[in-house]
C-alpha cells in the first residue's frame, strides 16, 4: 500500500468521489432545456410589448380622430362667422398713364 502505483491509484479514487460529490451538489445544467426556457420568456416578453404598444397606438388613433373632428367643428364654425369685411385704411386710385396720352 506504500508503492508509488498504490498512492496513485488512492489519488485517483479520491478524485473521483470529490468529483461525483461534485455533480450530486451542482448537477449538470441541461443547457437546450435552458435555451428553451429562456426563449420561451423572451418570447412572452416581446407579445406583451408588442401588446401594449398596440394598446397605445389604438389611444393614439382614437385621440387623433377626436382632434381632427374638433379641426372639422372650428373650420365650420370658422366659415359661419367669416363675413366678408370691409376693407380698412386708404385706397389710392390708381391710373394708368398709357390711358391717359391716347
Amino acid at each position: 500500500m506504500n508503492s508509488d502505483t498504490a498512492i496513485e491509484m488512492n489519488r485517483m479514487i479520491m478524485r473521483a468521489f470529490v468529483t461525483l460529490r461534485q455533480l450530486i451538489q451542482n448537477p449538470p445544467v441541461n443547457e437546450v432545456k435552458e435555451l428553451q426556457k429562456g426563449y420561451q420568456e423572451l418570447r412572452q416578453q416581446i407579445e406583451d410589448i408588442l401588446k401594449d404598444q398596440n394598446d397605445i397606438n389604438e389611444d393614439t388613433r382614437i385621440q387623433l380622430e377626436l382632434i381632427n373632428e374638433s379641426i372639422a367643428e372650428l373650420h365650420v364654425k370658422n366659415k359661419a362667422l367669416n363675413k366678408p369685411r370691409n376693407p380698412i385704411g386708404f385706397k389710392p386710385q390708381y391710373r394708368q398713364p398709357d390711358d391717359e396720352k391716347k
